[in-house]
């Protein structure tokens, strides 16, 4: 079961699993998991009757979090190999566990994450032993079948929202834009791309750097242009496929569903969005993964420090019965 809302929309959605129709697709970072909701997209009404924390698979893995200094003795390895390759950026994630509760209250968690980030696509599920939380407002995609615009967006850069913006944040957006004007210009000519100013993108405590995108595209051309885009620099770094590579030698453990991406089909709309805000719920464990683009400028403590403030974006929103 999955119920999700859609940016600055308050109305619930479900799927009413009445027909083949993979209308939600949740897209592993290294897409070799897929999860899908079948049937059409319909919308719900309170459903503070329907999920409970009993629902939810036991956390039977033996995951220990990287500590403090681990994860600042990684990151000057990471900055090494940044100098030493040249890179504008790689991303580098984590898991933050949390095991201090008895029950999870999933209708008030997910009822707090959606006032917490109107902006946001909002989605809470249990499938199996797998279960997400998530809120986040990173497009990777937007197609409308009638027109056939595309839009997309660059975004990055993470600092609190009462601060100002540095030259590394600055210099950490630059290739992200860079990188997406470079695979829209194959699908069409560069006057036909709109490309927006940079601008600030409030998400809760935090913010992004974003500039927006936006070009008429050929249908058939959309499953390609998606798999250009994802992973994006944001989530992965640049040159793509190198980063990946040391993403896999670095991280702890694999990603999952977190930088992964979701695409909703509805009758007007194909939508991607990135999976970035999100938590994995086990009944006895949350799992917050949490990131950030790494540069040669990059200060390890700080770059910990905004992990930690990304991980809150979804644990303070979170609901426990005790």
């Amino acid at each position: 079961m999955i119920y999700f809302k859609f940016p600055f929309d308050e109305k619930l959605y479900s799927t009413d699993e009445n027909s083949d129709k993979n209308a939600v697709i949740f897209q592993s970072f290294d897409q070799s998991e897929k999860i899908s909701f079948n049937g059409n997209i319909i919308e719900v009404n309170d459903i503070e009757d329907t999920f409970s924390g009993k629902l939810l698979a036991k956390e039977e893995a033996d995951f220990s979090a990287e500590t403090h200094k681990e994860y600042l003795n990684k990151l000057e390895e990471v900055i090494h190999v940044i100098k030493e390759n040249n890179l504008p950026k790689l991303v580098l994630s984590r898991r933050k566990i949390f095991k201090d509760f008895n029950e999870i209250n999933l209708y008030q968690s997910f009822k707090h994450l959606c006032h917490a980030y109107p902006n946001a696509f909002r989605y809470i599920f249990i499938n199996g032993k797998d279960s997400w939380i998530g809120a986040f407002s990173e497009v990777l995609g937007k197609f409308n079948k009638t027109t056939h615009e595309f839009e997309t967006m660059s975004l990055a850069g993470t600092i609190p929202v009462s601060e100002n913006w540095s030259e590394k944040e600055i210099e950490e957006q630059k290739p992200v834009s860079s990188y997406i004007r470079n695979v829209l210009e194959k699908f069409s000519s560069e006057n036909d791309i709109y490309e927006s100013e940079t601008h600030d993108h409030i998400s809760g405590n935090i913010k992004h750097l974003r500039s927006d995108f936006k070009l008429k595209v050929n249908p058939e051309d959309l499953d390609a242009i998606i798999e250009e885009l994802h992973p994006t620099p944001a989530v992965c770094g640049i040159p793509k496929d190198f980063c990946k590579e040391k993403i896999e030698q670095f991280e702890k453990f694999p990603r999952e569903l977190y930088a992964g991406f979701i695409r909703i089909e509805t009758d007007d709309f194909i939508q991607y969005f990135v999976n970035l805000r999100c938590a994995k719920l086990y009944s006895n464990a949350v799992h917050l993964f949490v990131g950030g683009g790494i540069t040669a400028q990059s200060n390890p403590e700080k770059e910990w420090i905004e992990t930690e403030l990304k991980s809150e974006a979804v644990l303070k929103n979170l609901s426990f019965i005790n």
